[in-house]
């Protein structure tokens, strides 16, 4: 097991994207301009969890959506970064202004604006970046427990 899983308990800042991780990935715009996004209830007892525990939890997000801002505001998320140009600057701002480390920040994304924030969470913690869809979650959670592995996904 590569020595970056081991410091995994110490993350205190957790930040996600939002559009296809919350959500499916689509997003619904009414006639009236008004858009809609489908969150999943299982992510927000998940985000609660880690606010629970003490974990601080952000969002940031390329796109504007009042929707997220709703959602968030409901999970008690402090941290809405929304119309991010560049993840990575929003990240190490974001952290500095917590005074936490790199290395105990976590990202979690799923599409190519994301990988330079998931490569940079990825070399913090000293292992290899694992990209996985949606729909292999539960198989990943799966061997991660068979390998003794905490599933945090």
């Amino acid at each position: 097991m590569s020595a970056g899983l081991n410091r995994l308990p110490d993350i205190q800042l957790v930040a996600f994207d939002v559009d296809g991780v919350f959500t499916d990935g689509r997003i619904y715009i009414a006639d009236d301009g008004t858009e809609t996004k489908a969150f999943h209830t299982q992510d927000g007892f998940g985000v609660r969890r880690l606010l629970e525990a003490g974990v601080h939890a952000a969002v940031i997000s390329g796109r504007n959506s009042a929707a997220v801002e709703k959602r968030m505001a409901e999970l008690g998320v402090q941290h809405v970064i929304l119309g991010c140009k560049d993840k990575v600057a929003a990240m190490q701002d974001l952290a500095a202004s917590l005074a936490i480390e790199l290395q105990s920040c976590a990202f979690v994304g799923d599409d190519i604006p994301d990988l330079a924030l998931l490569d940079t969470a990825a070399e913090s913690h000293d292992i290899d970046l694992v990209a996985v869809r949606a729909y292999r979650l539960a198989r990943v959670r799966e061997q991660m427990r068979r390998h003794g592995i905490p599933a945090l996904v």
